[in-house]
């Protein structure tokens, strides 16, 4: 149907780029997507985490995503006989047909790095920026699609852990205003403040 839901907790930048980079991903495929919100305003709330899949559902969306943490989101999906993503944890044992792939974060590595440069005296405070290259971010095993669509993931996953940037233009505003010219990359400053909508989200953002 080319309309996905996002159950999403607050509108933090973190959770807004998470929308966008979706909704660039599925564009890339159909320009004509589209994606849904529902904010829950809490990170893990499985009772409204599931009816804002039902109503994502009863509104038409075939597909969900989540940037909450409790399965509840994709056990509705598996009881429809939908699917969805997951986040945080892999979820396939409580949505075995359902889930597509989920996002997980793998700390632990990071953390011994950092008490061993403690312990070491080399500690010092920094930002750090971590990602798929890193294995500091994981996608659970690509299950529940077609072949083609498992091989496109995949080389994508590639792609993006060989430094591609899915913020890279050209990229439109929600109101259609021009954002990123063809070839042009988001700094980290606008990531990290962003408040706004890419084209195609059909949700008012809150302020």
């Amino acid at each position: 149907k080319g309309l996905a839901g996002y159950i999403v907790s607050f509108p933090i930048p973190e959770v807004v780029m998470g929308i966008n980079s979706f909704m660039l991903g599925a564009q890339s495929v159909n320009p004509d997507f589209k994606v849904k919100i529902v904010w829950v305003n809490s990170w893990f709330d499985p009772g409204k985490e599931a009816d804002a899949a039902k109503a994502l559902f009863d509104q038409g969306a075939d597909i969900i995503v989540q940037h909450t943490d409790s399965t509840a989101a994709l056990q509705v999906a598996e009881e429809r006989k939908l699917h969805g993503f997951g986040q945080s944890s892999d979820m396939i044992k409580f949505a075995p047909n359902a889930q597509l792939t989920s996002l997980t974060d793998e700390w632990g590595p990071y953390y011994i790095s950092r008490v061993q440069a403690a312990l070491d005296g080399t500690w010092k405070p920094d930002n750090v920026w971590l990602g798929i290259k890193d294995g500091a971010v994981k996608l659970a095993p690509f299950t529940n699609m077609p072949d083609d669509v498992k091989a496109m993931a995949e080389a994508t996953t590639k792609k993006i852990a060989g430094g591609w940037n899915p913020f890279t233009g050209p990229v439109s505003k929600q109101d259609g205003s021009p954002w990123l010219k063809d070839g042009e990359v988001a700094d980290d400053g606008t990531l990290l403040g962003m408040n706004f909508y890419v084209k195609g989200v059909d949700d008012k953002l809150p302020q």
